[in-house]
This record gives C-alpha cells, sequence and structure tokens, in this order.
C-alpha cells in the first residue's frame, strides 16, 4: 500500500455506509415526531387519516437488531430471506458451471467473435435489460446475471464499472421509465383508482428518450476505456479484478471451442435463465392465461398430475423462492451431466454459495433501514410533511415539487410497490385539486423512485450490484454523476410537457 493511499480518503464498505445510514435513522425516531395512517383492507393508506402516535425512539439493542430482523422479516417489514438465499443459489449454480468450464470457454468465444465490435453488446444488452426493467420491474432477479457479464465486459477490453451498468442502469432505466410494470405501475395505478395504461404513451416517451440516453453514455464510456484502460474509474483493482473473475489477459490463450459435454451444459445454462425469465414476469396480468392453462391442465392429469406435484406453480407466478429452487435443481443437474463426482458437485457449489454470501448480506442490512422507520413509525409522519407542503399549488409547481417530494421518500423506501403503497392513496387525490391527473402523479413517482434507485445506498439491487462487480460506491456515484444530472433536468421537462398536453396525462 502506497503512502498516498493510506493518508488519502477512502470511501466506507457498503457494510458501513448501510449500518452508518441505519444508525442515522434511529438518531431521527428521537426527533422526528411518531405518526401513521389508516389503511384499509387491500393495505392502501387512507387519505386525511393520519394521526400523531406514541414515540417510538429506536436505541442500540434496536439498531443492531435491525439487520436480523429484515432479514428474517419483522411486520410490517417484509423478509429479505428469500432474495439473500436467491442469490446464494445462484452463487453455487455458477459455481457447478464454473467447475465444467463452459464460461471460460465461453467467454473467450465470445471475444474472438466480437473481436473488432465489442460495443456492440452495449447496444444491444442495454435495451434488453430496459425492456425487462419497464415491463415487470426487472430488478433482484438481474443479481444472477452480474458473475456472467462483467468478466465477458472485461475480457472484451472494457472494465468492471461496464459489466455493472449494462445491467444496474438498464433495468433500472426501465423501470423509471415504467409501462406494464406491475410492481410499480401497476400497484401504484390500483392505489390510485386508474387504469394501467392511462399514461403510458408519455412513459414510452420516457423509456425510448432515457434508454437512448443511457446507452449512449455507457457506450463513450466503454469506448474511452477501450482505448486508454487507465481511464477506468476501477482501474487501481483491474488486476485483482481480472483474477478474481478469472479473465485471461491474453484471450487467444484459452480455448474458445466448447466440447460436447461443455455445449451440453451450455443449453442448460441458457434454459435456466430463460425459465427465470418466465417464471418472473407477470403473464396473467399482462393478460395472457396460457402458462397458467398449461400448469392447471397438467396438475389435474390423473397419474402424471401427482408425480409432477398437485401444488407446482404456474410460470409468471413464481418468485424468489420458486427461483432459488430452479437454479439449485439446475446447478445439480449440469454437474451430473457433464460428469462431475457427487463431491465434486457439493464443493463447487458451495464455493459458489459463498462468494456471494456478501451480497446476500448486503440486501438484508440495505432492508434494516426500513425496520428502523417503520418501528420508530416517522415514515409516515415524513409522508404527511410533503403532503402538506404540497397544498394549493398550480399544476406545473405541483408536478416538480412532487417529483422533488418524492426524490427522499425513495431513499427511505427504496421499494417501489411499497413507496407506491404508502403515498399512492395521498397524493392521486391531492392532484386533482391543481388539475393534474393521478397517472401523472404516477409517472412522477416511478420516474423519481428509478433514478434514486440507480444511486442509493438503501438500495439493495444497487449495493448488490456493486458487490457482485467488486465496484465502490464512490467509483459509482463518480460514474453516474453527469448522468444522473441529466436524467433529473430531462424527466422534470417532460413532466412539465405532461402538465401541458392532456393526452400525455
Amino acid at each position: 500500500m502506497s503512502e498516498k493511499t493510506k493518508k488519502g480518503f477512502k470511501m466506507p464498505s457498503s457494510f458501513s455506509v448501510l449500518l452508518i445510514i441505519i444508525a442515522i435513522m434511529a438518531v431521527l425516531t428521537w426527533i422526528i415526531p411518531a405518526g401513521q395512517y389508516k389503511v384499509d383492507d387491500a393495505g392502501a393508506i387512507i387519505a386525511g387519516s393520519y394521526e400523531s402516535v406514541k414515540a417510538h425512539p429506536q436505541g442500540i439493542w434496536d439498531v443492531l437488531m435491525a439487520p436480523i430482523n429484515a432479514m428474517l422479516g419483522k411486520a410490517p417489514t417484509s423478509a429479505a430471506i428469500d432474495v439473500a438465499f436467491f442469490i446464494l443459489m445462484v452463487g453455487g449454480f455458477l459455481g457447478v458451471v464454473n467447475e465444467t468450464g463452459m464460461l471460460d470457454t465461453g467467454i473467450a468465444s465470445i471475444v474472438k467473435k466480437y473481436k473488432g465490435r465489442e460495443k456492440m453488446l452495449i447496444l444491444v444488452l442495454m435495451p434488453l435489460f430496459a425492456l425487462g426493467g419497464t415491463t415487470y420491474g426487472m430488478g433482484e432477479e438481474t443479481m444472477a446475471f452480474y458473475p456472467l457479464l462483467v468478466p465477458v465486459m472485461m475480457a472484451v477490453g472494457f472494465d468492471s464499472l461496464t459489466g455493472v451498468a449494462i445491467i444496474l442502469l438498464g433495468s433500472q432505466i426501465g423501470c423509471l421509465a415504467s409501462t406494464l410494470n406491475p410492481f410499480a405501475t401497476g400497484i401504484a395505478s390500483s392505489t390510485a383508482g386508474v387504469g394501467l395504461g392511462e399514461g403510458i404513451i408519455l412513459r414510452l416517451i420516457f423509456w425510448v428518450v432515457l434508454t437512448g440516453l443511457s446507452t449512449w453514455f455507457v457506450y463513450k464510456y466503454a469506448d474511452k476505456i477501450q482505448k486508454d484502460p487507465t481511464k477506468s474509474l476501477t482501474y487501481a483493482t483491474r488486476e485483482e479484478d481480472m483474477k478474481f473473475f478469472n479473465v485471461g489477459e491474453n484471450e487467444e490463450e484459452v480455448n474458445s471451442t466448447l466440447t460436447k459435454k461443455q455445449k451440453q451444459v451450455f443449453v442448460l445454462f441458457v434454459l435456466t435463465f430463460v425459465l427465470m425469465v418466465l417464471s418472473f414476469i407477470p403473464w396473467s396480468d399482462l393478460g395472457i392465461t396460457f402458462f397458467g392453462d398449461f400448469n392447471t391442465w397438467l396438475t389435474g392429469l390423473p397419474v402424471v398430475g401427482k408425480i409432477v406435484g398437485s401444488s407446482t406453480a404456474a410460470l409468471g407466478t413464481w418468485y424468489f423462492p420458486e427461483g432459488a429452487m430452479l437454479f439449485a435443481f439446475m446447478g445439480i443437474l449440469i454437474g451430473i451431466v457433464y460428469g462431475l463426482k457427487e463431491e465434486q458437485i457439493i464443493s463447487s457449489f458451495m464455493t459458489g454459495a459463498a462468494d456471494l454470501l456478501s451480497v446476500a448480506l448486503i440486501v438484508a442490512i440495505a432492508r434494516g433501514i426500513q425496520v428502523i422507520m417503520n418501528n420508530g413509525m416517522i415514515t409516515d409522519t415524513i409522508l404527511n410533511w410533503g403532503k402538506q407542503g404540497l397544498s394549493g399549488l398550480s399544476s406545473q409547481v405541483f408536478i416538480v415539487l412532487t417529483y422533488i417530494f418524492y426524490l427522499p421518500m425513495s431513499f427511505l423506501i427504496p421499494s417501489s410497490s411499497g413507496l407506491a403503497s404508502a403515498t399512492m392513496g395521498i397524493m392521486a387525490p391531492l392532484g386533482e385539486f391543481v388539475n393534474v391527473r393521478p397517472s401523472l402523479i404516477i409517472t412522477a413517482y416511478q420516474s423519481a423512485s428509478g433514478v434514486l434507485n440507480l444511486i442509493a445506498p438503501t438500495s439493495g439491487i444497487v449495493m448488490g450490484a456493486l458487490a457482485l462487480g467488486r465496484v465502490d460506491l464512490s467509483a459509482w456515484w463518480k460514474f453516474m454523476g453527469k448522468l444522473v444530472v441529466a436524467i433529473v433536468v430531462i424527466t422534470i421537462a417532460l413532466l412539465l410537457l405532461g402538465t401541458v398536453v392532456p393526452f400525455l396525462q
């Protein structure tokens, strides 16, 4: 370690940042008055029902227990164990795949195939992830892709940050410009009492403009890194990252032709991710009943149905427990198909899971912030303050301030569905008084939630992605700084356009 490194400021680890934020939130529970809104049977907040309650200040014990309660779940905060376990099973799956050598050979093949046109990968992949974000809220599901894409990006001459940006920025820009996302747009629309399709034209404009801007931004950065690797924001750790991701300096030394067994592994590997994507998309909410009908038919068969399992869930209804099962099973199957011995399968699976243990813990600790706020009963108080501040404004001022209001709220409540449930029952009726339709308020909410979930240390998606890509939070903030400013400016301009062009609302 150089003398300069010793004396210079070093950004705390992700764990330290999250624990500091938890402690700060605990202090705020001693300062901010406690309060709560009444909720209906569906869990939506009833407008005008806010009332002060007895203070619930959070102490040292509460701070220490917050990550534990976040992992295991403590009402009203949902448990993070399902996401954490899913991440561990993805790690185990990748551990077995790595044991077969398929990934190393596959990466070498991609490097060879895209020699001279490496940046085409960015132009193809980022819109695909953005499409996943806008349609079904692709977020935690992306954790499975980082260990795959980051080494590919490094192998073709870019850096680990480029790989993280393609997935994280791509998917979350899609969430920012959600169109059919049932977890953001769907819940918000339902709570506000409007149809899912209301406001979709403006959101499509958001998606096209911001996806194009973000793709161009990452493309320019990757081009700069390819020409001069020292310009990389992660150049200081490049050698360590290359070793960690098992990326050779000279791809020509690595065999780029898959063996027969590796081709079989590749087919199962691709099938796993196809099934994951298909299983997480809420097809029934999109009006597609094929998977549900097929599952009903299959499980209804006299003998076959019982063998398959009468409780089998249809694709489109799966969540993280089922996803964890998929990766665990496919990891074992790949090991068997490749011909690995039992002890090799177990050993490689456990090693892979161990590699992602820190990521699983980060996701839980990030949710600990919500535990402190909910237990301290200050979330509704902050919401009520915002409601009071937004009353009696012009439509243009109202929509801009609504967007600004949702920025800190998205920091405090990083869950888009949770934020929608907590606020839309109040904000939608409030907008009616200043001639702002609920659909435009929904667009403002998901735009603010989307941009904060690109950089917020309270977001398990952000912190998990950075941990998987071995990218420091400070480097990510430096990378995203100018882009975030541009996104905010464009968002405000489009929201203002929505107030003066009626059909865009």
